[in-house]
């Protein structure tokens, strides 16, 4: 469905005014990173919100981000990846050079990324994906071997540039379990600053300001910014 100006004005309105109430009530120097998900939106929606000053969006599938590159390629638009990366897709996605990898989510998938990005000379920014809930539907890597696993990948693969890390709040509807896995991550998060992490990606728009308030820096946006009223 393709919004009108004014409806996504407010819409985004409303979201960068819960981000600053959420970032100031953790410190006014804390800064928040906005990702528009872009994966059930029309591209007319994604020009618009380019003129209303968003700059960044994520796409879930590589065949996705390169459509949508190539139909909006006249806008400076910085594009990450932010779905789960089948193997067969890397070569493609190498291809597009996104600003961030969202979903580098096992040591294998590092592997295997870093054999391919060396063999065409490039490097790939990425975050790991941790999965702090330790739910049996979601990729990442189990929070207790978090750090451990950053650790390798930035020793043995000299292709990927680790940013920091990702993850996925808690399927649930209590608030209390979600706070625990966005607190989880943020600690993992702590540990690997003095590594260099940068980013501590989690939120999105059920539970982006929660996440904000747990120390999140980078939140994922869709159905927020592309709902009717």
């Amino acid at each position: 469905m393709i919004l009108d100006k004014e409806q996504l004005r407010k819409n985004l309105d409303e979201v960068i005014w819960n981000i600053e109430a959420a970032r100031i009530s953790v410190s006014e120097h804390h800064i928040v990173k906005l990702v528009t998900v872009a994966k059930y939106t029309e591209v007319e929606n994604i020009a618009t919100l380019y003129e209303l000053g968003q700059r960044a969006f994520g796409e879930n599938q590589v065949q996705q981000l390169r459509d949508r590159m190539r139909e909006l390629e006249v806008l400076p638009l910085e594009w990450h990846m932010i779905g789960r990366l089948q193997k067969n897709k890397i070569n493609n996605l190498i291809d597009l050079s996104p600003a961030l990898m969202h979903s580098l989510d096992s040591i294998e998938l590092a592997e295997e990324l870093n054999k391919k990005l060396s063999a065409k000379g490039r490097t790939m920014s990425c975050l790991l994906q941790i999965n702090a809930a330790q739910e049996e539907s979601k990729a990442g890597v189990a929070p207790d071997a978090a750090q451990e696993n950053y650790l390798e990948i930035q020793e043995r693969f000299e292709n990927i540039r680790l940013k920091g890390v990702m993850t996925i709040g808690a399927h649930t509807d209590d608030t209390k379990i979600i706070q625990e896995s966005f607190e989880t991550t943020h600690r993992i998060f702590e540990n690997l600053e003095r590594e260099g992490a940068t980013i501590c990606s989690m939120g999105m728009s059920g539970d982006y300001e929660l996440a904000i308030k747990c120390g999140s820096n980078l939140v994922r946006i869709g159905s927020a910014l592309f709902k009717e009223s």
